[in-house]
C-alpha cells in the first residue's frame, strides 16, 4: 500500500448513525478518537489535519471524523452543540470529551487514555513544589470551587451529582474542576487536603468537605451562610440583554461562530455597519437555557435591540429582505 493511501485509510469517515454504532462495536477493544465537524468551519478543517498526525503516531487507536449536521441523530444523542467537538470511546463507552480547536489538549488526550492511565515518571526536579503551588491556585480559582467527578452538566458518579443538585437548589455560584481531566491533581488533592474521596467543597480556599458533609450542613441551613450565593438568573439575563444596545447571544462569538446560523447573522449584522457585542452560549450553561425561557424563544442565535427580542435568524432575513433592519437595529421601530 502507498504511504498516501495508508494516510487516508487512518482516519475513517463516517455518515450514518448505523454506521457510527457499528464502529463501536468493532473498536469497543481500543481507544476510539471521534471528530464532530463541519465543512464550512476552518478550525475544523485545520483539527482533521491534526487528527491526521496523530493517527500516524498512535496506530493502535482508531481516528473517526463526521459531520455533525449530517449524522443529527449521533450529535443529539452526544450533545455536540458546538464544531469542533471530540468524544473518546473505549469499550464503547464515552470517558472524554474536548469542546474546541485545541490540538495540544487533543494530544495530551490521546496520549493518555492510549496509555491507559498508566503516566510517565514526572523529570521535574520539584515536582510536589509545582503541584502544591498548582493546587493552592485550583482551590482559590473561585469564591467556591467543586472538585468532582465530570462536570455540572454531565456528572460521572452519583455523589457529584447530588452535590452540584444541592449547590444549584440553594442557588449557590460555583465553579468546578473534573478531576478525571487531571490524574496528578485528582492524586494531589487527597494529600493536600487530608481528606481521600470525592467530590469536594472549597470555600475560599478552604475544605468544607464532601458529600454528607454539605447534606449536613445543609439540614442544619449553614450551607446559605457559608457559599456565596449567585445573583438571580432573572436579573442576570436583564443586565445581559441590554449590556449593549445591539446584542447577539450567539454560539461562538464574532471571531469565531461555532454553528451555521450564527455565522449567517454575523454575516448579516456585519453588512449594515451597525455596532454590536456578542455573547458566547456555549460557555454558560445557565444563561443558554434561561434565555429560552425569558424570552420566551427556543432556539439561538437571538437578537435584542434594547434590551428587547427581535427574533432568530429567519426574522432578521426578513426585515433585511424588506429593507428593515437598519430601523429596527438603531431602535426607530
Amino acid at each position: 500500500m502507498a504511504a498516501g493511501a495508508a494516510e487516508a485509510a487512518a482516519v475513517v469517515e463516517v455518515g450514518s448513525a448505523p454506521q457510527f454504532e457499528e464502529l463501536l462495536r468493532l473498536r469497543a477493544k481500543s481507544l476510539l478518537v471521534v471528530h464532530f465537524w463541519a465543512p464550512w468551519a476552518p478550525q475544523c478543517v485545520q483539527m482533521n489535519d491534526v487528527m491526521a498526525e496523530l493517527a500516524k503516531e498512535h496506530p493502535q487507536v482508531s481516528f473517526v471524523k463526521l459531520e455533525a449536521e449530517a449524522v443529527p441523530e449521533v450529535s443529539e444523542k452526544y450533545e455536540i452543540s458546538s464544531v469542533p467537538t471530540f468524544l473518546l470511546f473505549k469499550n464503547s463507552q464515552k470517558i472524554d470529551r474536548l469542546d474546541g480547536a485545541h490540538a495540544p489538549e487533543l494530544t495530551k488526550k490521546v496520549q493518555r487514555h492510549a496509555s491507559s492511565g498508566s503516566f510517565p515518571p514526572s523529570t521535574n526536579e520539584h515536582p510536589k513544589e509545582d503541584l502544591h503551588v498548582r493546587l493552592k491556585k485550583l482551590t482559590h480559582a473561585a469564591p467556591c470551587m467543586l472538585f468532582m467527578k465530570g462536570t455540572p452538566q454531565e456528572p460521572r458518579c452519583g455523589f457529584s451529582k447530588q452535590m452540584v443538585e444541592i449547590l444549584n437548589k440553594h442557588n449557590i455560584q460555583f465553579s468546578s474542576f473534573d478531576i478525571f481531566s487531571d490524574e496528578e491533581v485528582r492524586q494531589g488533592l487527597k494529600t493536600y487536603s487530608n481528606w481521600p474521596t470525592y467530590p469536594q467543597l472549597y470555600v475560599s480556599g478552604e475544605l468544607i468537605g464532601g458529600l454528607d458533609i454539605i447534606k449536613e450542613l445543609e439540614a442544619s441551613d449553614e450551607l446559605d451562610t457559608i457559599c456565596p450565593k449567585a445573583p438571580k438568573l432573572e436579573e442576570r439575563l436583564k443586565v445581559l440583554t441590554n449590556k449593549a444596545s445591539v446584542m447577539l447571544f450567539m454560539k461562538g462569538n464574532k471571531q469565531e461562530a461555532k454553528c451555521g446560523f450564527s455565522k449567517q447573522i454575523l454575516e448579516i449584522l456585519n453588512s449594515t455597519g451597525v455596532e454590536y457585542e456578542t455573547f458566547d452560549i456555549l460557555e454558560d450553561e445557565e444563561v443558554r437555557q434561561g434565555l429560552k425561557t425569558y424570552s420566551n424563544w427556543p432556539t439561538y442565535p437571538q437578537l435584542y435591540v434594547k434590551g428587547e427580542l427581535v427574533g432568530g435568524l429567519d426574522i432578521v432575513k426578513e426585515l433585511k429582505d424588506n429593507g428593515e433592519l437598519l430601523p429596527v437595529l438603531k431602535g426607530e421601530n
